[in-house]
Parts: C-alpha cells; structure tokens; sequence
C-alpha cells in the first residue's frame, strides 16, 4: 500500500510509532514472531496472527488493528485477527484512541457493535473489528501463530484448538485507568507502544 493512502493524521501517528524506542527486553519475543513470519513467507505460505485476550476488548483489538496497519505500511501481507475467551464488546475508551490515532471510524449497531476503521477519507479499504471469541468463523480457523496478549488469556487457556505456534506477548491492561484522571493518557500510551512493538515486526519483516 503506498503511503500516501493513509491519511495524514494517521501518518502523524504512524511517524511517532516508528521513532518509539523498543525495550530490549521485548525484543526476544518480538523477534520470535518475525521468525515466525518469515519461516511462513519463505515457504510461500500465507500468514495469520490471532491477537487473544480474554474479553477482546482493548488490547487484542489494539494488536490487530496496528498489525494491519503495519502489514499495509510496510506492504507485507499479513492476514490479522483478535478474539477473546468471552464475547463482551470493543471498549469505547479504546475507540476513542484509535480513533484520536488518526482512523476514521464507522460503528455499526448497538450491542457488541461492529467498528470499520478506514486509513483514509476515501474509505477504500478498511479493518472491521469487534468483540468475538478467538475461533469466531471469521477468524482463521488452523495454521496460525496464536499471540496471547494477555496473562488472563495465556493461563486460562493453555490450548488453542488448530493453531501451529503460540506466543506469549504481554501488555498492561489500560482498563485499570477507567475511572482515573490519567484514562486518554494510559489508553493512549497502550496503544502506542502495541503499534511501535508491532511496527517494529513488519519493519523486519523479509
């Protein structure tokens, strides 16, 4: 995808993702999933990640929604997909960062509603996303790496069905902010450091 196809809020955003440092002690797993990614490519087979955690609620939604991102940015594709261990809905608070980040977002219904988040004012392509169990039909139902976003999801559930590597790739839950001052501010940051992490993955990418 040529970057002059997001918009340039979205840019701004994806400008300041890049610069983000990485801590060193991410980068083993990280790096583990760029293995991964590429060992898939090099045998020409197609690529899916599925971002769990529990409720699919934040940061799942966030892994999949910058992974995206990313995979159109970098122009390597990478087919992309959250759910969770429950169905509950994707958090508005999350909404309203992503789209602070510069997505223009269309909602679509009232319980457990859908969101198409769209690069750009044209609305030609888009990523749809809402709350779903990990093994929803319209996610990749065998031969993917299942990305546990979560320490609820990776403890309390140690198998997932079909899935041919599992990684372990924690985040802090922003939920715990809700009723704090500091909301924008630990949503915000969330997200950013999902999208630099993620980012950093497609940028190494083969």
């Amino acid at each position: 995808m040529k970057k002059g196809k997001f918009n340039p809020r979205l840019l701004s955003t994806i400008k300041t993702v890049i610069s983000h440092g990485i801590a060193a002690s991410r980068k083993p797993i990280l790096n583990e999933l760029v293995k991964y990614i590429n060992s898939k490519r090099a045998s020409e087979s197609e690529v899916y990640l599925n971002f769990i955690c529990t409720h699919n609620s934040r940061r799942s939604q966030f892994c999949q929604i910058w992974a995206e991102t990313a995979s159109a940015y970098y122009n390597k594709k990478v087919y992309c997909f959250s759910g969770g261990l429950e169905i509950t809905e994707f958090n508005i608070n999350a909404v309203n960062t992503i789209k602070k980040s510069g997505f223009d977002v269309i909602k679509s219904g009232s319980k457990n509603p859908t969101y198409d988040l769209y690069y750009s004012d044209n609305r030609v392509i888009s990523i749809s996303v809402f709350s779903k169990l990990y093994n929803d039909p319209v996610n990749k139902a065998n031969s993917f790496a299942a990305v546990m976003t979560c320490s609820d999801a990776e403890e309390n559930c140690p198998f997932i069905l079909n899935a041919d590597k599992r990684f372990f790739l924690q985040y802090n839950d922003p939920k715990s902010f809700d009723n704090s001052p500091y909301k924008a501010e630990k949503y915000n940051e969330c997200s950013l450091q999902i999208a630099s992490e993620l980012f950093y993955i497609f940028r190494n990418v083969e």
